[in-house]
């Protein structure tokens, strides 16, 4: 199958990988931004995409930050391979302080605090909540009861205020991405179509330089013997 790995990695690889991927996070970033500076488009267009894919890590959908990309890029006019790689902005070195500015940030507009004590911690809410979705799946199949409690404290304090806290930060995370990203892709697209033209140049001078010497041996040997 084309693009499929020959070796699969073990699932502690991949694991290990999502958190510190081969070669390190820094040799990661310049491949994304190399990726980038590489796209077909306008300076305009890839910078809208880059757009789209750094403010999407400003929002809770976890696992479906790609989907989110690609619907704001369709929408904005994005390059959707940039709006996906610019995801990459989120990762587990950035989720931390991303998660609490857009939580310190909701709690703020909504006038609302994060109650956090011996038993509502934001590790127990998010474990409570999955421990619903687990109990509540089973529920569909047996006659136990469903219960929203973890969920409902979940989306309260956690979800929705992550939601609205995270459009702020976003937008203006994404805005300086994107005036970052228009003058250095203009300036690498022009410095490659000058190198690509150049190239151009010097075949078309040795192929006119072929054909001059090709003449001048036919005009030293006179017109060829019927």
């Amino acid at each position: 199958m084309v693009f499929k790995r020959r070796d699969r990695r073990p699932i502690l690889q991949v694991l290990g990988e999502f958190f510190y991927p081969r070669g390190g996070w820094t040799r990661a970033a310049r491949y994304v931004q190399h990726r980038l500076r590489r796209l077909p488009g306008s300076p305009e267009t890839i910078a809208r995409g880059v757009w789209c894919g750094v403010f999407t890590t400003f929002t809770p959908f976890y696992g479906l930050h790609f989907v989110v990309a690609a619907v704001l890029a369709r929408i904005l006019n994005g390059n959707l391979l940039a709006a996906l790689l610019a995801t990459f902005f989120g990762n587990p070195l950035t989720y931390v302080p991303i998660g609490v500015v857009s939580l310190k940030t909701g709690h703020f507009l909504l006038g609302t605090e994060f109650e956090e004590g011996e038993h509502k911690t934001l590790g127990s809410k998010f474990a409570d909540a999955g421990g619903d979705l687990w109990h509540n799946f089973f529920a569909m199949f047996t006659d136990k009861v469903a219960d929203w409690h973890g969920l409902r404290i979940f989306y309260d304090e956690v979800f929705y205020p992550y939601l609205i806290g995270g459009i702020i930060p976003g937008i203006l995370a994404a805005t300086i991405a994107y005036y970052l990203s228009v003058p250095v892709i203009r300036a690498y697209q022009k410095s490659r179509s000058a190198r690509i033209q150049k190239k151009i140049m010097k075949v078309r001078a040795a192929a006119a330089e072929h054909v001059a010497r090709t003449q001048e041996e036919q005009a030293q040997n006179g017109p060829p013997k019927s």
